[in-house]
């Protein structure tokens, strides 16, 4: 499988890209910095270019199988954009290129997830550290769903640099939830089973310990 991953340099788009990679998956990473593996590993290939390029995306799209974003930036009490116009550039790129899967990574505090992650989350540090990069992440959700991409979007836990284990829960029934943690190894594991399987095609599922 030709897999293109946005984000790859660091995170879940790391462990994504090193786990594809032990896979056996051919791999594609559109990076402004090239991610710190050996370039001439087998199964990838490095491109360098940002999210916010149209033209560097299309060009990174064309070919692929699949479509992977896990972006991130710091928190910021500025306006944020680049979630959702990355993402209508992803989008457009599918679309010219003829590719159908998009599995995009946004997290808890977007869509449904929103009061599902606890008391000093959801009434502190979200709205204090986060707020403006939510209200662009379900814009980035908004624009995924009402595209005619087969996408998934994946809603993680709290993020650890714990190891891989294979073990945890994907939820799509949040009645009554709590997020906990998980490992951005998990999660990885998740994109690249789901991938596969498009078990949770069109579906927003929350990752959790």
């Amino acid at each position: 499988m030709n897999i293109l991953i946005i984000g790859a340099t660091r995170g879940i788009g790391r462990q994504v890209l090193e786990q594809a990679l032990d896979q056996g998956q051919t791999v594609t990473v559109l990076a402004r910095k090239p991610p710190s593996l050996d370039p001439q590993r087998q199964g990838m290939t490095v491109l360098r270019g940002d999210i916010l390029d149209a033209a560097a995306v299309s060009r990174a799209t064309s070919g692929q199988d699949g479509v992977i974003i896990s972006i991130g930036i710091p928190p910021t009490w500025r306006p944020v954009t680049v979630f959702s116009q990355g993402t209508r550039n992803v989008l457009a790129a599918m679309q010219e290129h003829g590719v159908a899967r998009l599995l995009a990574v946004t997290g808890i505090g977007a869509g449904e997830t929103k009061g599902h992650g606890g008391i000093l989350y959801d009434r502190i540090f979200k709205p204090l550290l986060l707020k403006t990069i939510y209200e662009d992440k379900d814009r980035q959700e908004a624009l995924i769903r009402q595209s005619e991409a087969d996408g998934t979007i994946i809603r993680p836990g709290f993020l650890t640099n714990g190891p891989l284990t294979g073990v945890y829960r994907v939820l799509t029934d949040l009645s009554g939830v709590t997020a906990g943690k998980i490992s951005r190894a998990d999660v990885a594991h998740f994109i690249l089973q789901e991938l596969a399987t498009r078990r949770y095609l069109r579906q927003t599922p929350l990752l959790t310990y």
